[in-house]
């Protein structure tokens, strides 16, 4: 396992050197699951309570891991909070933790349960990993004692950390990931900076991270782009946010966009909006699963690359906004207006007419949109809208965002708020927009909550247009940008935390090889 920054160029050769002897492809697997949660109180239950509540979970995810190794897969992804839930203090999540320890010691807990305290947990997941011949990904709370007379370490004298564990097929612990982008966690603490994990298999190199870390540059965007891993293992407790933020539409649209597998494993809480599990590739997904019907889990299995970087079904590096710069704004055909996703201020044109050419801008975004309908409906109302700026109440992520949208009624009021049905149909669909980052996340969403795999692509120029005849009825189609050095946590020059790391070593090294040189 790899949890440190170190020189691009490093990352580089162990990729080149590991792929010797590797495997073009594998099964993997991801199970959805329906959590059995404790019951609400105030004050902390029993250690032993809380374990008798983890097994429960367990023996649920034991069935699909089982399943998923018949099968013959080689890595199975359960969910974030799968074992106990989410509805937490510092002080009733802290019987379910146990002390995780760092890869490197060389542990396989099935063998030796009591070398690091009292872990049965991971004792039992250790087994089920090794029993079975499979990786497994679980999450789980870690805790870490500290000295409560310093300033940081909170008042129980322990840090508590969201943490994912992989196990090898030999039961061995290879991975384990602190989650750093908290989203109402009050029960966890955030490390002291985004740890960058990876792993090596014959059948690719992986990287992890969990939920809300998907939002940011570290350690998502850094894991693929300087540590050029093939596969995100990506467990989450994923709430739907109509009409740009269901699961199943923004996960398949980053591995889209970034040109990697992501093994996304959601929660399963209908009456929370959490479904939403699946398999992507590159090219689209593979298999995907959304429920809001009952309160089953699911478990997928799919072949996917090993290496899809490399793979001739890799789409070709895209330019996001070549096109959109090089052509004239198309004319208003009526005013715009403005309207709401969630907390953000789009501005908004209507789409007026059975076909058309359509711009609207806001500051330095334009979105053009050239579209056909094979009939419109009278009773639906599609509008083209373009958002930039800091994302939400919070105004901290900056968006740069078009979208091509279905209205919740006629009422122009209306455009922005969650539909979920639709019937108008497109003959011809191409969006682009004058992006000033090259982060974007190409997504369509059909009705009743469908992917649209193999119905659309993006070209070179940045375009994203619809291919092979019309489509289902579509809710939205967006390109989904992150302008991540305007984000409100970036230093003022731009650069984000890895890349002053890697700066700062590099520094430090030559200094060094310029004493030695003096010396000699």
């Amino acid at each position: 396992m790899v949890t440190s920054s170190f020189p691009t160029s490093v990352a580089v050769f162990a990729l080149i050197t590991l792929q010797v002897g590797t495997q073009d492809s594998f099964i993997a697997a991801v199970y959805e699951h329906a959590v059995i949660l404790p019951n609400k109180t105030k004050t902390p239950v029993s250690q032993e309570d809380a374990l008798n509540l983890m097994n429960k979970n367990i023996d649920i995810l034991e069935r699909a891991i089982q399943q998923a190794a018949e099968q013959g897969a080689r890595i199975i992804v359960t969910p974030e909070d799968a074992l106990y839930g989410w509805e937490f203090t510092r002080e009733t999540v802290f019987p379910y933790l146990e002390d995780i320890p760092d890869p490197q010691v060389n542990w396989i807990p099935c063998q030796d349960s009591r070398r690091f305290g009292h872990t049965p947990v991971q004792a039992r997941l250790s087994c089920l990993a090794k029993n079975n011949s499979i990786y497994v990904l679980a999450n789980l709370g870690d805790k870490k004692p500290c000295n409560s007379r310093h300033s940081t370490c909170p008042p129980n004298g322990y840090f508590q950390y969201n943490t994912n564990v992989v196990y090898n097929t030999e039961g061995k612990l290879v991975a384990r990931y602190h989650k750093y982008h908290l989203y109402s966690e009050h029960q966890f603490d955030v490390p002291e900076k985004p740890e960058l994990v990876t792993f090596n298999t014959t059948f690719g190199r992986f990287g992890i991270f969990t939920c809300f870390d998907i939002f940011f540059y570290d350690p998502a965007v850094t894991l693929v782009k300087d540590f050029h891993v093939d596969t995100i293992l990506f467990p989450t407790a994923w709430m739907n946010v109509l009409p740009l933020l269901t699961a199943i539409e923004f996960h398949s649209a980053w591995a889209m966009g970034m040109g990697v597998n992501l093994l996304a494993a959601n929660t399963h809480h209908v009456s929370l909006n959490m479904t939403g599990s699946g398999i992507y590739a590159p090219n689209g997904p593979k298999v995907y699963h959304y429920d809001m019907k009952t309160e089953l889990g699911k478990l997928l299995l799919s072949e996917v690359d090993s290496h899809p970087l490399s793979s001739l079904a890799h789409p070709t590096a895209v330019n996001w906004s070549a096109y959109a710069t090089t052509i004239k704004p198309f004319p208003v055909q009526k005013s715009t207006f403005k309207g709401f996703i969630s907390r953000d201020g789009f501005n908004f044109t209507e789409l007026f007419e059975n076909a058309g050419n359509l711009t609207v801008c806001q500051k330095e975004l334009c979105c053009h949109l050239s579209y056909r309908m094979l009939q419109k409906e009278e009773n639906e109302v599609y509008v083209l809208g373009a958002f930039t700026g800091l994302h939400g109440r919070r105004r901290r992520e900056y968006w740069q965002v078009c979208t091509m949208l279905k209205c919740k009624t006629t009422n122009l009021t209306t455009c922005g708020r969650p539909v979920e049905t639709a019937s108008t149909r497109f003959e011809m669909f191409s969006l682009s927009g004058t992006f000033g980052t090259k982060y974007v996340f190409p997504e369509v969403l059909l009705t009743e909550i469908h992917l649209s795999p193999g119905k659309f692509e993006v070209l070179k120029d940045g375009r994203l247009v619809n291919k092979n005849g019309s489509s289902e009825p579509i809710l939205t189609v967006s390109l989904f940008g992150r302008w991540y050095t305007k984000d409100s946590f970036y230093s003022s020059s731009g650069t984000s935390n890895s890349a002053i790391t890697y700066l700062l070593i590099f520094i430090l090294l030559m200094i060094l090889a310029l004493q030695n040189i003096v010396m000699v």
